[in-house]
């Protein structure tokens, strides 16, 4: 039906001039038709977006930074963990990633494009591969009428091919870790729907862990006749890295038989000097479908051969054997086509997968050889693309039923809303596309640095380890430290909740690296001090970078000494505690005792007053690392206190009489301190009071606030001319806001005078004990610090007005959301038409 019909028409698929929903594309998740264009263009954060002030402020942060990123690129020719210097513009092309969990990514876009790769562990390459694409060719009665790349693009190279698709004709859909890309191919009466399906399955550590994809196309023919359908699908042998051109990569075709199941296909063989690697193109061999390929063409040419090899008769001819290698400077391409006949007003369904095989790692460093999780099941010998594809192509239902089984909780909970259920699952792709590796426990290595404490402590090589091996994700794909953990606190209920034993088994590797002692100094490049990498006793900031090497060398973060940061080794704790409750893993709790004592007792020397509660000193020392803060503060205060808390639990379970008195004690004297300190007691509804404790010399950034804007409430301000002057706090643009408050002294006899504002509004006017109570509607219609004006007259007496300014700042809808002061509440949120997040609600 026409697109004007739709009841909730967001701005991401308003160009969508189909009228074909696809075939089984569910209603919740994200959705953009393939001709959208964003209309906001923004750049990543530059110098010109700094003041003065704080460049004043960093100058020796700025040449530290440089020193370092010179000695780095330079001179150790090492990629730094943030490099300033290569920002990423901003892309928006991407969608979801392939594949499983840490043996690499590769990232579709919503276009269909490939083009972001992280095969190197933690290493991304952000490529487009113009050859890598699929084409559908349609055939009647012996004849070809219809062949089209499936792409909107117009590349330079393959010109023989037929490119531009009319995007306008299709749209794409993500539920990760499933998505759909359908295409109502122009006056064909057909309606193709890519489904692209990876293995990504709570509580599943076997197929979870598999390098592969598999991507179903259903056709749709709506026409009065059978049509002959082929999709071919076409990849370059590499990911557009420059070791593409250093030659002898090369091509075979395969064909794999096993348990009367066959699969055929294409091998891809990239034989890079680093971390060499195998690209699987392969299909489901059945008696009513033909698998035909072409095992080598250029890429960089106009592709006229396969072009016409393919329109002929809808197959392609390959000569049989491999293609030679190539030479230094060549790249070479591959090409799989499936056939099948579709009756008229008939279904069909064709079944491809890509798999990549890279079974033995190696980080920057090259000091070491890991083993990815997956080569357990399909061995190292750098050979298992064609079982990975056979397993695949024979398994996915099992995958999409499991897939199904845990969405529908939530997919069919009528009380969420629809943005929410899309956020829930389509966040998850950084499970897989945050730079993650998952790799075997190599049999030298001892988790517990060879310390063992009278209580056990724990052992060289826990069980958790052995059998699930060890996980790692990056921060951020361009802030490239592995297993950060003061925010790893945060991201970790996805763990805990769908892979449990992951999340345990990181645990264990965070644990063993409490005990680590790194005593090489080196400049912290905010302070300039020297400071050893890692300090004996405390959690380490992150277990390392993949340009380094993880696990072995801790703490790539450089920025601050974390050895004295409030947060994490209290982060540890509550994830200890947290992980035990949900798993109820007793032998956990026991292995991790020992060294939750050792951290808290780490902290303890934080106290300085001896009150039980720990004290800031006066620079960032916490996850916000551009917030410095001094003495006792409700974010660290508040992690202290539960920390303590969930000791007390954990001493009783263990029956640890001693512990549990001794911060039984500290808890209770540091609820006293906390409740003393920071809560602000004048408000209503209370609230946490800031320390006004100066900052120390020469800190920078100390956040303060002034001892007047303690209350989190509306303040009303009586000017000199009597009228008032009231500050709302923030505000978010394109937001509806209820806002009451009372003017003392103000008499009974007031009304709202006749005169229109549109953005501020009376609502309400009521005489109380302490004076007027005001109660208006605010319109925040723009960024910035806005002064609104309302007028209140009296109704006895003539020419008596009083005027109210609302001063406001109000905040870009794309800059979070602020905490309202008490007497603000949010009533509404205008439509947002060139907003990003797709509201789409499907067809009526």
């Amino acid at each position: 039906m026409d697109l004007n019909d739709s009841r909730s028409l967001s701005e991401l698929m308003a160009r969508y001039e189909g009228t074909e929903t696809g075939f089984g594309v569910p209603k919740d998740g994200w959705r953009i038709c393939l001709a959208h264009e964003f209309k906001e263009k923004r750049k990543p954060f530059q110098a010109k977006d700094v003041s003065l002030s704080h460049i004043l402020q960093h100058i020796g942060l700025g040449f530290r930074y440089l020193k370092w990123w010179y000695k780095r690129t330079q001179i150790e020719k090492k990629a730094p963990f943030i490099d300033i210097f290569k920002a990423l513009p901003l892309n928006q092309i991407y969608g979801a990633p392939l594949g499983g969990i840490g043996g690499g990514s590769i990232t579709r876009g919503w276009k269909g494009e490939f083009c972001r790769w992280q095969l190197n562990p933690g290493m991304y390459h952000y490529k487009t591969v113009i050859a890598d694409q699929f084409t559908v060719c349609l055939r009647r009665d012996g004849q070809t009428i219809y062949q089209q790349v499936l792409s909107t693009e117009h590349p330079h190279t393959l010109q023989d091919w037929n490119w531009g698709y009319c995007g306008a004709f299709a749209f794409y859909h993500a539920l990760y870790p499933r998505a759909w890309t359908v295409y109502q191919l122009p006056g064909q009466n057909v309606t193709l729907t890519c489904r692209q399906v990876s293995p990504v399955i709570p509580h599943n550590y076997k197929d979870s862990s598999f390098p592969v994809a598999v991507l179903v196309w259903d056709i749709e023919n709506k026409n009065d006749y059978a049509l002959d359908v082929t999709i071919m699908f076409t990849m370059a042998n590499g990911s557009g890295h420059r070791d593409e051109k250093c030659g002898g990569h090369w091509n075979e075709p395969f064909h794999l038989e096993k348990e009367s199941e066959s699969v055929s296909g294409v091998l891809l063989h990239h034989c890079s000097p680093v971390n060499p690697y195998t690209l699987c193109m392969a299909a489901r061999a059945q008696s009513n479908r033909k698998i035909t390929y072409q095992t080598a063409f250029n890429p960089n040419d106009t592709g006229k051969d396969v072009w016409r090899d393919l329109i002929s008769d809808g197959q392609l001819d390959s000569p049989p054997g491999p293609s030679p290698p190539t030479l230094k400077g060549e790249t070479v391409a591959a090409a799989l086509a499936v056939s099948c006949s579709v009756p008229s007003h008939g279904h069909n369904s064709l079944d491809f997968c890509l798999a990549w095989d890279m079974p033995k790692i190696t980080f920057g460093s090259r000091e070491r050889v890991h083993i990815r999780r997956y080569a357990r099941y399909f061995g190292t010998e750098g050979d298992a693309g064609p079982a990975l594809s056979h397993y695949a192509l024979t398994h996915y239902k099992d995958w999409e039923k499991n897939i199904e089984e845990w969405q529908r909780p939530i997919l069919q909970n009528s009380s969420l809303p629809s943005w929410y259920k899309s956020a829930l699952f389509n966040e998850l792709y950084f499970v897989v596309d945050g730079g993650t590796v998952w790799v075997e426990l190599p049999e030298d290595c001892d988790v517990s640095g060879g310390l063992r404490s009278e209580d056990g402590g724990l052992p060289a090589q826990p069980p958790i380890l052995k059998e699930y091996g060890r996980f790692a994700y990056l921060e951020g794909q361009e802030y490239r430290m592995y297993n950060t953990y003061d925010v790893h606190f945060y991201a970790s209920f996805a763990l805990i909740m769908l892979w449990p034993k992951l999340a345990l088994s990181l645990q264990y590797d965070i644990a063993g690296s409490v005990v680590q002692y790194d005593p090489t100094e080196r400049v912290n490049l905010m302070s300039g001090h020297c400071s050893p990498v890692k300090t004996r006793n405390v959690v380490p900031h992150d277990i390392g970078d993949p340009d380094d090497e993880p696990w072995q060398r801790v703490n790539a973060y450089q920025i601050h000494d974390t050895a004295d940061w409030k947060d994490l080794n209290l982060k540890f704790v509550l994830q200890v505690y947290r992980d035990y409750h949900l798993t109820q893993d007793l032998q956990y709790l026991k292995d991790m005792w020992p060294i939750c004592q050792v951290v808290m007792e780490t902290e303890l020397k934080f106290d300085k007053d001896g009150d039980g509660l720990i004290e800031n000193s006066g620079y960032a020392d916490q996850t916000y690392d551009g917030w410095a803060v001094t003495g006792p503060s409700a974010y660290c205060g508040g992690l202290w206190l539960a920390s303590v808390c969930v000791m007390c639990k954990m001493a009783e379970l263990l029956k640890s009489d001693s512990v549990y008195k001794h911060y039984k004690d500290i808890l209770k004297r540091g609820c006293d301190a906390f409740d003393k300190l920071l809560w602000n007691a004048s408000s209503k509804v209370g609230g946490i009071r800031f320390a006004e404790a100066k900052p120390a010399p020469a800190t920078h950034s100390h956040v303060h606030f002034d001892e007047k804007l303690h209350d989190s409430v509306v303040m009303v301000i009586p000017e000199s001319d009597g009228n008032f002057l009231v500050k709302v706090g923030f505000l978010k643009t394109q937001h509806r806001y209820e806002i009451v408050f009372t003017l003392p002294g103000i008499g009974r006899d007031m009304c709202p005078a006749p005169v229109a504002n549109p953005y501020l509004q009376i609502k309400d006017l009521t005489p109380n004990s302490m004076g007027l109570k005001v109660t208006c509607e605010y319109r925040a219609h723009k960024e910035g610090v806005l002064c609104e004006e309302m007028v209140i007259v009296s109704e006895s007496k003539e020419n008596v007005c009083l005027k109210v300014k609302v001063h406001a700042r109000v905040l870009d809808r794309h800059h979070g959301t602020p905490m309202l002061l008490e007497g603000v509440r949010c009533v509404g949120a205008e439509l947002e038409y060139d907003s990003e997040q797709s509201d789409w609600q499907g067809f009526d």
